[in-house]
């Protein structure tokens, strides 16, 4: 296949999600739910495969990378910027993940989301969201890139909000959209600061090729700003410590949009984009060593809140903050390839677990609450069995997809020696394994919780249920495919683009996967027995612990601090500022009123004694000279001689005395 037609094949795989889009979004209440079923999953599942013949194509051809561009965007001076994709290995494994999950949740959401009244609006705004996440991935430079981080955004926040009749739900879906502008501006001065820099060096870009082309030119100190700024922005948009506090709420969405924006594609845009820049985070240690340790420290952090939570999306949520933790610490430590691994085993396990909640809550007449299910095993067994292939993917254990992911990243941390980041890690893949059977456990173990007279379980129909089967065989055997120790699949197709890669030649390979494997296991064989073996426990362990319970069930009142701070603090500033501004209007208005009503007084007098006297003066002066000279014009013929022999006396007189 030809350059020009790979080329032409690239610029349609975004935008036939965006065709998707135009003709829901528009046609969709005409043409009905069967058609919007077939065309919502029906464009995504073509990029799919349109990605998969370009990718395949590309390889063949020897050649590893390919710029399509679609039009000129901004030409200034030296400054150019495009609208323009690229293609190499790190966006093709975006590309894959992103258009082959994002297909499997479009068809879990025919079933899901049948009978919906806004059937064709939700699947066009999913079509709208898996274009904007493409153009991220896929975009030649960082301008583009932000234009797609935004996208994902807005459409985070139309799809989260999408049931906004309940203010709980839009609620959170402005709660997601305010705090990811928070990490949007840090992102934003990021950009412009790299800009800048690459101004001041007389080569104005923002493309990723030349940008890693003149990199070692910049300044050590820029290169961490720019690498820091960069990073609050991934806080946001990743959920990372401090900005996670969006994404527990972001459950209150469609359990689809969980599956596809906040496991599997747009959560994961902040790992990618450090991935995407590790040119430059290779040469800041500081700005590395940051993105690592919040990471180690996410992991941990959010892993706690998912112990005592109790909402079967909400044990997920903190799933996701932390394991997005673990992508950060590898990414952070130099281990790209083991982070991008694990963002795409992450895309399939997580997935597949969220899918498996929709599954089991469609089955339980939409209850979340973890602790009013239990039993469900014998009525739902295939969203059972896929859910506990997703569970041990997750918790790690061998030969599962989360093992061989997490485990590199463990490696790799603890050969560059961060030993304290990888004993974080440790206790967080601990902490991951207890809480994950604890919601297997309770959920489909166990005595029955629920009333039987108003909840009737049953399994979900096969257009739900087959999706979740193809993520339960990825997630099986997708790490061991992809990322087998010592002859990586995935590493053999990134290396060349990661050229700051870091190894792990000298560290115990084989002790460490062993201790991951006997920690996952241990987390495992505890919540076991805490909650199958003695299930008076749990309560008795509360009781005892009362501080303890209080501090993780109210989620280290994270959000109470927020809101006292930020939100209270704000809207305090603004009262203030409003009854300050009141004042002045006051004052003014009251002024104004005053002065109105003195220039008014003045002028009346002004008028009255000034215009009307001066206008009666020049009258009354008028009619005296009038009568003056109506005396002296009497009429009478002697008077006017009389007068002109005094005039001509007079002018005789003077030439006579004067004139000489």
């Amino acid at each position: 296949m030809s350059e020009h037609s790979l080329q032409t094949l690239l610029v349609i795989i975004p935008l036939l999600p965006m065709a998707g889009f135009i003709i829901n979004r528009f046609f969709g209440r005409r043409l009905g739910e069967r058609a919007v079923s077939l065309i919502g999953p029906g464009v995504v599942g073509l990029a799919f495969l349109l990605s998969v013949i370009v990718i395949v194509s590309l390889s063949l051809s020897g050649e590893e990378r390919l710029v399509a561009y679609v039009l000129p965007w901004m030409h200034v001076g030296q400054f150019q910027v495009d609208f323009a994709y690229v293609l190499d290995h790190l966006s093709a494994v975006m590309l894959l993940v992103v258009t082959g999950v994002g297909f499997l949740i479009h068809v879990y959401s025919i079933g899901y989301m049948h009978g919906d009244k806004s059937y064709h609006v939700y699947f066009s705004y999913l079509n709208l969201f898996v274009f904007m996440m493409l153009t991220l991935v896929m975009a030649e430079n960082v301008l583009l890139m932000f234009l797609g981080w935004e996208g994902v955004g807005l459409c985070s926040y139309l799809l989260i909000g999408f049931w906004f009749e309940e203010w709980e739900r839009a609620r959170a879906g402005m709660k997601a959209f305010v705090v990811n502008r928070v990490g949007d501006f840090g992102f934003l001065l990021g950009i412009l600061l790299l800009f800048w820099t690459s101004w001041e060096l007389g080569h104005p870009t923002l493309s990723f090729h030349s940008l890693e082309e003149i990199v070692t030119r910049m300044s050590p100190p820029v290169i961490t700003i720019i690498c820091l700024l960069l990073f609050v922005g991934a806080t946001g948009k990743s959920a990372q410590i401090p900005l996670y506090v969006w994404l527990p709420d972001a459950m209150a969405g469609p359990t689809p949009v969980s599956a596809l924006i906040h496991a599997a594609t747009m959560v994961t845009a902040g790992v990618y984009m450090v991935a995407r820049l590790n040119f430059m985070y290779s040469l800041s240690p500081t700005a590395s060593l940051v993105v690592a340790a919040v990471g180690a420290l996410t992991a941990f952090y959010a892993g706690t809140m998912g112990v005592v939570a109790t909402g079967i999306k909400k044990v997920l949520a903190y799933s996701t903050i932390s394991q997005l933790g673990y992508m950060f610490l590898g990414v952070g430590v130099g281990a790209y390839v083991d982070g991008m691994f694990h963002l795409t085993t992450h895309a399939f396990f997580k997935a597949l677990l969220f899918l498996g909640a929709g599954s089991v809550m469609h089955a339980m007449a939409d209850e979340e609450d973890i602790m009013k299910m239990g039993g469900l095993r014998k009525y739902i067994p295939y969203t059972y069995w896929v859910f506990l292939f997703g569970a041990l993917a997750l918790a790690g254990v061998p030969p599962f997809a989360g093992f061989f992911s997490k485990d590199e990243i463990l490696l790799k941390t603890f050969a560059q020696g961060h030993y304290v980041l990888y004993a974080i890690g440790l206790a967080g893949a601990f902490v991951t394994a207890f809480y994950t059977f604890r919601l297997v456990f309770l959920t489909f173990h166990g005595e029955e919780r629920f009333d039987h007279h108003k909840v009737h379980p049953h399994e979900s129909p096969w257009v739900m249920i087959v999706p979740m089967m193809i993520l339960a065989v990825l997630s099986l055997i997708g790490g061991a495919v992809l990322g087998f120790p010592h002859h990586s699949l995935m590493e053999g197709y990134l290396e060349e683009l990661f050229r700051y890669e870091v190894h792990a030649e000298g560290a115990p390979a084989g002790l460490l996967m062993l201790v991951s494997t006997v920690v996952a296991l241990s987390g495992i064989g505890l919540a076991g027995y805490v909650y199958l073996l003695r299930p008076e426990l749990p309560s008795r362990i509360a009781e005892r612990f009362k501080g303890l319970y209080s501090l993780l069930w109210n989620k280290y009142w994270v959000d109470e601090i927020y809101q006292a701070l930020f939100v209270n603090g704000a809207l305090g500033l603004a009262r203030s500022l409003a009854r300050f501004d009141l004042g002045v209007v006051d004052f003014l208005v009251n002024f104004s009123a005053r002065f109105t009503v003195l220039v008014s007084r003045f002028s009346g007098w002004f008028d009255l004694k000034g215009v009307d006297g001066a206008v009666n003066a020049i009258a009354s002066a008028t009619e005296g000279a009038g009568d003056g000279v109506r005396r002296v014009q009497t009429g009478v013929l002697q008077n006017y001689l009389l007068i002109f022999i005094l005039g001509v006396a007079c002018i005789v007189a003077y030439k006579i005395f004067f004139g000489g």
